[in-house]
């Protein structure tokens, strides 16, 4: 069952796969601004999947945040997401990164509950 306070944390190693080089967002090899929104995603999705009906996911509909520090290659990142909301099928999530130095982004993220054969078959449609 959904409840406000659900936490999630993923950590991930900063690798010549997930740098602003690699990715295309600039030409240093740090961590990607892109990647770091993708960690946030999945911290939060993954929080909340197994509280779901059967059949059901989430998907990312908002995602406000702030990328304030570099992290160079060969340190580990963490994210941590807790869901702060619940509007009917909409969760909201504050999310937070660190490197093994301290914070390097945090923000909000808004995710939608779907009936995941339904939202595929809308998308097949297209």
């Amino acid at each position: 069952m959904l409840k406000t306070g659900i936490r999630g944390k993923e950590t991930l190693m900063v690798d010549e796969t997930n740098t602003a080089k690699a990715m295309g967002s600039g030409t240093l090899d740090v961590f990607a601004t892109p990647a770091m929104t993708a960690l946030m995603e999945k911290t939060a999705w993954k929080s909340v999947a197994g509280e779901l009906e059967e059949g059901c996911g989430t998907v990312g509909i908002r995602l406000d945040i702030t990328h304030d520090a570099p992290t160079p290659l060969g340190m580990k990142v963490t994210c941590e997401s807790v869901l702060t909301g619940i509007d009917g099928r909409k969760l909201t999530f504050e999310v937070e990164v660190r490197d093994e130095r301290g914070k390097i982004g945090s923000g909000v993220h808004e995710r939608f509950v779907i009936d995941n054969k339904r939202f595929q078959e809308k998308a097949d449609r297209k």
